[in-house]
């Protein structure tokens, strides 16, 4: 009888650890984001250079040493968000992919609109994806955070363009098309950052228009044909 109580205790007692555990984790993940969204804030507001982790802190209303705790350096946050934003945008646009369905032209127009999204496509992302572009070339880290999605991506519009072609008989090759859409959408991202008075819903609409110059037998202004 005592021994059943005893392990009946022990196991309360674990599942109060495990609760306070998870309880910790949780915490801190939620502190790591909290400054993470911070850094996103101080890059769109001062740039790359200016922003200090004093900045974040004051940023994410926490202390230096909170920031410190979590990332140690203004690097590692630094790679943190870029991480962060890179994974948000890959997880974006796979989970539009997925919801299309298997005919190229309707995942031809989740990838756009996915683009323009107002989750994903705000000043402040746009200004701190931005600030990392113009630190790529002197840090290859960030490089080499990005390219792996980046070499991903343009895989997959590729195959979306060699799917439209063997569809609709047009006379292109895959991979330019490919690479003249994915800069026809960085151009537009490009032009949103310059903050000239462009919304992204203009910049969406752009961007439907070019597609349906370039897959006229799929794509319509109102949608998939």
């Amino acid at each position: 009888m005592r021994t059943a109580v005893k392990m009946r205790a022990n196991a309360a007692q674990k599942d109060v650890t495990d609760i306070e555990k998870k309880g910790r984790k949780a915490s801190k993940e939620a502190r790591r984001l909290q400054l993470i969204e911070a850094t996103i804030d101080s890059l769109a507001r001062r740039g790359y250079s200016e922003t200090t982790l004093a900045d974040v802190a004051d940023g994410a209303g926490l202390s230096r040493g909170i920031v410190n705790f979590h990332f140690e350096s203004k690097e590692k946050l630094l790679v943190a968000t870029l991480q962060a934003m890179a994974d948000e945008y890959a997880n974006h646009w796979s989970s539009a992919l997925e919801k299309a369905g298997p005919r190229p032209a309707e995942q031809l127009w989740a990838l756009v609109a996915a683009d323009f999204d107002r989750r994903i496509c705000t000043k402040r992302k746009l200004a701190a994806w931005c600030a990392f572009w113009g630190e790529a070339k002197s840090r290859p880290t960030y490089q080499a955070l990005c390219g792996a999605r980046d070499v991903k991506y343009q895989e997959m519009v590729i195959s979306v363009c060699a799917a439209l072609k063997a569809e609709g008989g047009y006379d292109y090759t895959a991979e330019p098309m490919a690479l003249s859409l994915s800069s026809m959408l960085e151009g537009l991202w490009l032009r949103l950052m310059m903050g000239n008075g462009l919304t992204r819903e203009q910049a969406h609409e752009a961007a439907i228009e070019a597609i349906v110059a370039m897959f006229p037998k799929h794509i319509a202004r109102n949608g998939p044909k």
